[in-house]
């Protein structure tokens, strides 16, 4: 009864010696899972801001076409409204709109890759989302909650994020 005890005092508190050899605390494990999280939102939140750009530098460009080249049109530059001709704004928003084609791609390949990260950590720890599979995973998690106490190997096993 005294070992079982000591190992579970162990799980819980991760920052003395003997812990951090089996790995991070499960609430560690939550808290980078989490940022991990976040950083994905961020980059999809980004991409999306990204393509309205694009689809307002769309709607602008395919206005301007219809325009007389030497018409006076203004721009919105840092702030500041600078009258200019069309002829001048309309190559600068068709440069401007594959510079941000270009950003959107760079940002869904690192949001895939931050998705492979987060899959292979999901993987590691045995993390599971609140609702995620809830008639799969309530069959199958009665036995490897028994198998965690007995062993105590693995601290952030089962860790179940909100």
């Amino acid at each position: 009864m005294a070992a079982n005890s000591s190992s579970t005092g162990s799980k819980t508190s991760s920052t003395g010696g003997g812990g951090k050899q089996s790995g991070p605390s499960a609430e560690q494990v939550v808290a980078t899972f989490q940022r991990m999280r976040q950083e994905q939102r961020n980059m999809a939140s980004k991409a999306a801001e990204l393509e309205m750009d694009i689809n307002e530098h769309s709607l602008v460009i395919d206005t301007l076409k219809e325009v007389d080249p030497s018409r006076k049109c203004f721009r919105l530059v840092g702030g500041v409204l600078v009258e200019r001709t069309v002829k001048e704004v309309l190559p600068a928003l068709e440069n401007n709109k594959e510079q941000i084609s270009k950003v959107i791609e760079t940002i869904n390949t690192q949001m895939q890759a931050k998705g492979r990260e987060l899959t292979e950590y999901r993987e590691r720890y045995n993390i599971r989302l609140v609702g995620e599979g809830e008639g799969d995973t309530q069959g199958q998690s009665a036995a490897p909650s028994g198998n965690s106490e007995g062993g105590g190997s693995k601290s952030g096993a089962g860790v179940l994020v909100s």
